[in-house]
């Protein structure tokens, strides 16, 4: 318990959409001085945008799966229904969120819905693993953030969408 008490009080707050205080190579190198093989085994093994069928591991990680397969399976019923003609009201999310902005706006509205799901789940962490792995999840929506450049993504577009005569 004192490990993490220690490292906990040691990390930056993390806000939405705003400059990562510390990257994900700073904090798992700092997890590595304070957390057992085990743990920090389990914490890299941990990946927010991978394969989410291997839900080994902690409860808040199985807790964490759960959410995102049911919203990652209710955002393609709701996009299929769409192409199909009618209506679907999914649980895990407000309609609105997908239907409403450009694909930047919708990819950070649903990175916004997961971060708000973390916040509830940190809700009931303080000093324990659990609550490393959700700031560890929280910092890669940071990451992923951080690579959204609007003037690149433009030029990218254009680049491809460009019609030779």
């Amino acid at each position: 318990m004192d490990k993490y008490f220690y490292m906990v009080s040691q990390l930056p707050t993390l806000v939405f959409d705003r400059d990562n205080p510390i990257t994900t190579e700073t904090f798992l190198e700092e997890a590595e001085k304070w957390l057992s093989k085990s743990d920090l085994k389990t914490l890299k093994s941990i990946q927010i945008f991978g394969d989410t069928s291997d839900s080994k591991g902690p409860a808040i990680w199985k807790s964490y799966i759960d959410f995102e397969d049911q919203f990652r399976y209710e955002i393609g019923l709701w996009r299929q229904s769409r192409r199909e003609g009618h209506e679907y009201k999914p649980e895990t999310f407000q309609p609105a969120l997908v239907k409403e902005g450009n694909p930047l706006e919708v990819e950070k509205m649903l990175l916004q819905k997961r971060w708000d799901i973390l916040d509830v789940e940190e809700a009931e962490h303080h000093f324990d693993l659990g609550f490393l792995i959700l700031y560890f999840l929280k910092l890669q929506i940071l990451d992923k953030l951080s690579v959204f450049d609007h003037d690149m993504g433009m030029e990218k577009f254009k680049t491809i969408s460009k019609v030779t005569v």
